[in-house]
């Protein structure tokens, strides 16, 4: 995600951060949309052709709040009818929001923008409550939603196509840039608004129409959001039908979308399994595919690092959202030298972790977002401390509502162990140490995955050898994982294919057109 987010929860006291950023407007209940308040009276409808409309199937889907277990709203199952209405009425809308002018396209996403900041505190309570995410890391979220849109309209000016040199010399040739069509944009659970706007934004300004698809697990407000859009008297939104958010099952409405031949991209934010599937589902269309799978961030810590730094900067990498962001320290190599002062300083501040409930103004984040989760992570760590792991701090589920889990440290655990080589998406942190840097590096790229990786050194010469010999799309130096807007968020190996955000992220939703023009060098004698 963004580098923000680090500093969302508010206090984090053992990685010294502030939510300084937005704390201007702190958040404050609202009382008309919360849970508890109305938002479960009845399910969300598709949001289909710019209306809203009911599913095709009569079953829905219930949505829990995970720090107290009440269920606060529903959603349709959703059918294959469903997504195959959403993209034809996609399709039908495509010629004409292509047909505008990129600068009025930019215009469009300042409207959205707009949309989501007059309705900020709303949408991140909302957010809050579905997801057992700290009410202030919500608000990132949300707010950084708008300042996404903001970014891409920025850009409306700003890509181009190219003029190249002919053999000929009465010829010239031209490269345009044209949108690839309809986009299907799946979403996850961990980041929904925000990755919801990833896949809106760049591709309805290059000139997309875009159906997306909401996380059944995290839905509510994504779908409150489409609501007030369509809602909004905002004479610059987007026109009804260039856009769509259909809810439902990923193994009904998720595979009709990805396997339709009415999409021309379908970009993908989740698991590696997922991804797969929509590879192949996608290949009997040949449809072009943008996919953010997982990851399993290294962390290197120099002999010559600051450690205090890189703790601060480790912890805040692994608490946010309770781990579960596919992009932050998963593992950590530590040189030998300076081994145990890092892990005594890391277990220090990972037991002053304080894990609350969303509106716990103390909290530095939550619990999981549901049991299955939490098992998960808990049945990992279990099976580590089995195979000879030592948990230096938690190593277990903490007693209450909301799928706690202590904030862990796993030290005596094996390379090729699974706690060291498959995602655990919770906040666990195994802890090796290595001699050379050579093995570092080795032990780092041995991975299937190959998101993000972080480096921890005062020396340039020890930074410039991770650069040249790390294998994975970003390397974070003396910081936390958080990647900025203007990037590149892009995996190698089974982290992906394609990435997002930046000048990168336009270009995969545009496609290329080379027209060769050849004129009479007597025309008009």
């Amino acid at each position: 995600m963004i580098r923000i987010l680090a500093r969302a929860s508010a206090t984090l006291a053992p990685c010294g951060l502030s939510f300084a950023h937005y704390a201007s407007e702190p958040p404050q209940p609202t009382a008309a949309r919360l849970p508890g308040a109305g938002a479960a009276a009845a399910p969300l409808r598709q949001c289909i052709g710019g209306s809203l409309v009911p599913s095709t199937s009569a079953r829905t889907v219930a949505v829990e709040d995970p720090s107290t277990g009440a269920v606060i709203g529903s959603i349709p199952e959703g059918t294959a009818e469903d997504a195959h209405a959403a993209l034809v009425a996609a399709r039908a809308a495509q010629p004409a929001w292509a047909a505008r002018s990129a600068a009025d396209r930019g215009k469009a996403l300042k409207a959205m923008a707009r949309v989501v900041r007059e309705h900020r505190v709303e949408l991140a309570e909302l957010l809050a409550s579905e997801q057992n995410k700290t009410l202030g890391l919500a608000q990132v979220e949300i707010d950084f939603t708008a300042e996404y849109f903001d970014y891409y309209a920025g850009l409306a000016r700003a890509y181009e196509g190219e003029l190249v040199n002919s053999d000929d010399a009465n010829e010239h040739i031209s490269v345009h840039r044209l949108p690839v069509g309809v986009s299907v944009g799946i979403c996850p659970w961990n980041f929904p608004v925000f990755v919801m706007a990833r896949k809106l934004a760049p591709a309805l300004l290059a000139g997309c129409a875009v159906v997306v698809k909401s996380s059944e697990v995290a839905p509510l407000a994504c779908g409150r959001l489409a609501e007030l859009w369509l809602a909004s008297p905002d004479a610059d939104l987007p026109p009804r039908g260039a856009w769509a958010l259909v809810n439902g099952l990923g193994a009904t409405v998720g595979a009709a979308l990805t396997a339709s031949p009415l999409a021309d991209i379908v970009s993908m934010t989740g698991s590696v399994p997922t991804g797969k599937a929509i590879m192949r589902a996608a290949a009997e269309n040949m449809t072009k595919v943008s996919l953010e799978l997982g990851g399993k961030a290294p962390a290197i810590v120099a002999a010559d690092a600051d450690l205090d730094l890189a703790v601060a900067a480790v912890v805040a990498s692994r608490i946010c959202f309770s781990g579960q962001v596919c992009n932050c320290c998963e593992r950590v190599y530590v040189h030998a030298s300076v081994y145990e002062p890092f892990v005594a300083k890391l277990v220090a501040a990972m037991e002053a972790v304080n894990v609350g409930a969303p509106r716990d103004a103390a909290a530095d984040c939550c619990g999981l977002v549901n049991a299955a989760q939490r098992d998960k992570v808990d049945g990992m760590v279990r099976r580590a401390v089995a195979a000879g792991a030592t948990a230096r701090c938690g190593g277990r589920p903490l007693p209450g509502p909301g799928y706690k889990y202590a904030p862990t440290v796993l030290t005596g655990c094996a390379q090729g162990s699974e706690i060291v080589q498959e995602e655990v998406f919770g906040p666990v942190l195994p802890v090796l140490a290595f001699g050379a840097l050579t093995e570092a590096f080795a032990l780092a790229n041995d991975s299937k995955f190959g998101l993000t990786s972080s480096i921890y050194s005062s020396s340039v010469d020890v930074v410039e050898r991770a650069r040249a010999e790390l294998r994975f799309g970003e390397t974070y130096v003396n910081r936390e994982n958080f990647e900025a807007i203007q990037g590149f968020h892009a995996g190698m190996r089974q982290s992906g294919v394609g990435g997002a955000d930046g000048k990168r992220g336009l270009d995969e939703y545009l496609a290329t057109h080379v027209v060769y023009v050849r004129r009479n060098p007597k025309a008009g004698d």
